[in-house]
């Protein structure tokens, strides 16, 4: 409890210091989620790779560890069964029983081996086939231990669609001691650590504000807002989204 109190006394001294706004997400071209685990013994690349991607202001990156591979000697310390649900559910709206690691999807539709950059930029190009895809501006600032987000008016995209703020970790070194991955240290960036739906965009031009206390928790220092088509059970096609970094 001591750890989290202090983590969250920093976020919230940080946010009063100033209102830092985020830029447009009409510069954002992809959303990436990285599905990964600390027993896959093929991950490392991409967990790798995915550092690297976090490094593209055009990019919104998130690694989402997942938890069914544990079994195999290590438990990791960073999985959700929400990330493993979430990963079947984008299986299950494409219809291709794809789930295993690392995969990422990409916009929110499509998905690619998340240890090759040159699939992932194609999963890119093709997932922005579709206009939607993207096209909704999103404003996020934070201010007075708070968090808004601002979307405007459209009409000539899918709606409803939910609005979540997922707190982030940027980098979290650990150490495995058993698994496929025995011996190995590794980072992983912009790790999931706790979503927040705040709300739904029904076309019309609205805001919501929640208090950085509802995410800012777990080692979180960073923050990525989206928002997306479908439902929790069936995702779809990410409208929007930009990251805010708290410094």
């Amino acid at each position: 409890m001591v750890r989290l109190s202090l983590a969250y006394a920093a976020v919230v001294a940080i946010a009063s210091s100033a209102n830092v706004e985020s830029a447009m997400s009409g510069e954002t071209r992809a959303v990436l989620e990285l599905f990964t685990s600390q027993g896959c013994s093929s991950c490392p690349p991409a967990d790798k790779l995915l550092g690297e991607l976090a490094a593209d202001p055009s990019v919104v990156s998130l690694s989402l560890p997942i938890d069914y591979w544990d079994y195999l000697g290590w438990k990791d310390t960073l999985a959700d069964p929400r990330h493993t649900a979430r990963q079947r559910a984008y299986s299950g709206v494409r219809g291709d029983r794809e789930v295993y690691t690392p995969q990422v999807v990409v916009n929110g539709s499509m998905h690619a081996l998340g240890s090759s950059k040159g699939s992932i930029d194609k999963a890119i190009a093709k997932s922005r086939e579709n206009r939607a895809t993207l096209s909704l501006p999103v404003r996020a600032s934070f201010a007075d231990a708070s968090l808004s987000v601002a979307l405007p008016e459209r009409g000539d995209v899918a709606m409803p669609a939910d609005i979540w703020i997922t707190g982030v970790s940027r980098a979290v070194t650990v150490a495995m001691q058993r698994g496929e991955n025995r011996g190995k240290t590794i980072t992983y960036h912009n790790v999931a650590r706790r979503w927040v739906k705040i709300g739904q965009w029904q076309g019309k031009a609205n805001s919501w504000t929640i208090p950085l206390s509802d995410f800012a928790a777990d080692g979180v220092d960073s923050a990525a807002v989206f928002v997306q088509s479908g439902t929790v059970e069936k995702p779809a096609s990410i409208l929007g989204a930009t990251s805010l970094v708290l410094r």
